[in-house]
């Protein structure tokens, strides 16, 4: 396994968490703002009658114009100092890491079937885009590399093997608890990373037994990533739900 095996394991472990992070952020945003009265700061300038005028009943023959207008320098509003009530960089790691809790860990009373339902959905929707992405890149590479329509097949039938692997990877690392979405284990997470990289490290070999070697070095030439691409394929909304959490 090279160590950009290694680090494609990394990035798509926390490329999935952040997709799914990022979804939700955006919604729980969107629904703030649809619920929220649009505030339009609006400034009518009184228009001074001609009683009001201090140079409307000025005489013809004194020399002033009627029209005169007095320009009045704008005071611009103060407002509060933004460090002020800026939470310290440990306040935003807390609150994260009780976000990530919230929104990855079992709700009261949720049963495995509605947990599955409720995070399927949403790493489905959050992974739509780079999904779509990548699929439109391979097809781009596999063209320039005059990747056959039968090796395309035999590839996508090989990868059925490195998606089993990874689902039953995680499940294991979740049901053993170095995946808790209940506490921050950064050096469990680098573990799992670690080990992701190295099943995508492993169907290179499978790529390499479909692919011809100038066929693997165009592909290569041309910037695609077999290991980004099944990283983001992988089936992360068929993953067993964690256990209940310690302290509900």
């Amino acid at each position: 396994m090279t160590s950009a095996s290694r680090i494609l394991g990394v990035t798509t472990a926390l490329g999935v968490v952040a997709s799914v992070y990022l979804f939700v952020a955006n919604r729980d945003l969107r629904a703030q703002l649809a619920t929220r009265p649009a505030a339009v700061a609006t400034t009518t300038a009184a228009t001074p009658s001609e009683t009001s005028d201090p140079w409307a009943n000025t005489s013809p023959g004194s020399g002033r114009r009627r029209d005169a207008r007095i320009d009045l320098p704008m005071i611009p509003p103060s407002l509060p100092d933004p460090d002020d009530a800026k939470p310290s960089r440990l306040e935003r790691r807390a609150q994260r890491t009780k976000e990530m809790r919230e929104m990855l860990g079992r709700q009261p009373g949720e049963t495995d079937e509605e947990y599955r339902a409720r995070i399927g959905s949403m790493i489905k929707l959050g992974l739509a885009l780079p999904r779509d992405r990548m699929a439109d890149a391979r097809k781009e590479a596999e063209a320039k590399a005059n990747v056959t329509p039968e090796q395309s097949a035999q590839l996508d039938q090989a990868f059925t093997k490195t998606y089993d692997d990874v689902l039953a990877y995680t499940n294991k690392a979740i049901a053993d608890g170095q995946l808790s979405p209940y506490e921050r284990n950064v050096a469990g997470w680098l573990e799992f990373a670690g080990g992701l990289g190295t099943i995508l490290g492993d169907s290179e070999a499978s790529i390499g037994k479909i692919l011809t070697p100038d066929q693997v070095k165009q592909l290569e030439d041309s910037g695609f990533e077999w290991g980004e691409y099944l990283g983001a394929n992988a089936p992360w909304e068929s993953i067993d739900p964690p256990p209940p959490p310690p302290n509900p």
